[in-house]
């Protein structure tokens, strides 16, 4: 049987992921899961009013959650943005929420070092054992903090890597079957590619490949010996700026995103192999088995911009039935004002019950500053993005 705090944990991860089970049906979905889903929701309020686009869109200060290599690309010297992002207000809670922050600093044309953290409140706890027994309340929390190194290859190419420290607090020191509980902790990196094709007069093609969260399984115990993946992913993107003349442009971008996790065993007889896989293994078999169709999420955006002051957004997330049928349609609007700029997104709501989007009905909030403007002589190849 497993241990009290390791059906806690379990149920914690599943509950705000907002992974879902259909009661009376069997075999009817094949989801995914993985520890830290933290790491999923999208931190940026630009992004969130796009359907979650990120890996192919135009370079901004939050460029080190989706695709790093797009930061060089950048036309100010430094960015920083922050985003507060409620989580379940449907239900009425208020202590649960997802804080996020990043920046990047370019040391030089071509170059530029980024940092992001990620700060994840599931709320006030109250803690029971199987038999409904209190055990007392917690605050579990969860954290990323990342380091990171871009630079452009040539006039349209750019490379990031991201180091990631993961911190994860469920249920720690708490005690039961002679395992004692603490906080779980991984380490992993991103690396990622980034064409970029746009320019000021013309527009033009972006595309951007990011690998994320490739690193170490993490375990909840002191002695555990079945830790859990951390939600490794694939993600490729397009995007396509029309500029109509200097006061008008729109972007229309598609990003596909593959987790590559193994999928969990349907019976307890392959629990052993799937906890044994090593980490490049379980890459590889994430594309083994099934409709592999199935497993791919898509992000679709589109970012209309007037004088690169005011910005009009919509999007949708497509999600397969088989992997939990999440799919939602988002807004949002951005304003922009000398170094500062302001950015909302709105989640629509849609589904009801297991397919509900813990974000439905709610209103992101994020602030930007942009500052060190070059001049447009050092940046005539790049759209005018930041």
């Amino acid at each position: 049987m497993k241990r009290c705090y390791q059906g806690l944990a379990a149920v914690l991860i599943l509950f705000f992921a907002g992974l879902r089970s259909v009661n009376g049906q069997t075999n009817t979905l094949n989801v995914t899961t993985t520890a830290v889903p933290f790491l999923r929701i999208s931190p940026d309020a630009r992004a969130g009013g796009m359907g979650d686009l990120g890996v192919s869109s135009q370079p901004d200060a939050a460029s080190s959650y989706y695709n790093l290599a797009k930061t060089p690309f950048n036309t100010k010297d430094v960015g920083i943005t922050t985003t507060y992002t409620p989580w379940l207000k449907d239900l009425g809670l208020n202590d649960v929420y997802l804080l996020s922050a990043a920046g990047f600093y370019k040391f030089a044309p071509d170059q530029a070092l980024s940092a992001s953290l990620r700060y994840f409140s599931l709320g006030n706890i109250q803690f029971t054992d199987y038999n409904g027994n209190q055990l007392g309340s917690g605050h579990p929390n969860e954290l990323a903090f990342d380091l990171g190194y871009s630079r452009k290859l040539s006039d349209n190419l750019g490379i990031g890597l991201t180091g990631r420290y993961i911190y994860s607090n469920l249920a720690s020191g708490y005690a039961s079957s002679g395992a004692t509980y603490q906080p779980g902790k991984a380490f992993a990196v991103d690396i990622s590619l980034y064409w970029h094709g746009v320019t000021v007069e013309n527009g033009g093609w972006n595309f951007g490949l990011a690998l994320t969260n490739l690193g170490s399984k993490i375990g909840y115990t002191n002695n555990a010996t079945e830790k859990d993946y951390i939600p490794a992913d694939l993600g490729l993107g397009a995007s396509y700026t029309k500029v109509f003349n200097e006061d008008n442009k729109v972007m229309f971008g598609l990003d596909l995103h593959k987790l590559l996790v193994p999928a969990t065993p349907a019976d307890s007889a392959g629990l052993a192999a799937y906890y044994q896989k090593g980490l490049t293994s379980s890459w590889f078999s994430s594309f083994s088995g099934g409709n592999q169709a199935q497993t791919v999420m898509g992000n679709l955006g589109i970012e209309y911009a007037y004088q690169d002051q005011f910005f009009l957004r919509v999007g949708y997330f497509y999600e397969s039935a088989q992997q939990g049928d999440l799919k939602y349609f988002t807004t949002g609007i951005g304003l922009r004002y000398s170094v500062m700029e302001l950015n909302f997104s709105y989640l629509v709501p849609s589904g009801s019950g297991t397919n509900r989007n813990p974000l439905s009905n709610t209103l992101r909030f994020g602030l930007v500053f942009n500052l060190d403007s070059k001049s447009d002589n050092s940046n005539n190849t790049n759209s005018s993005t930041q």
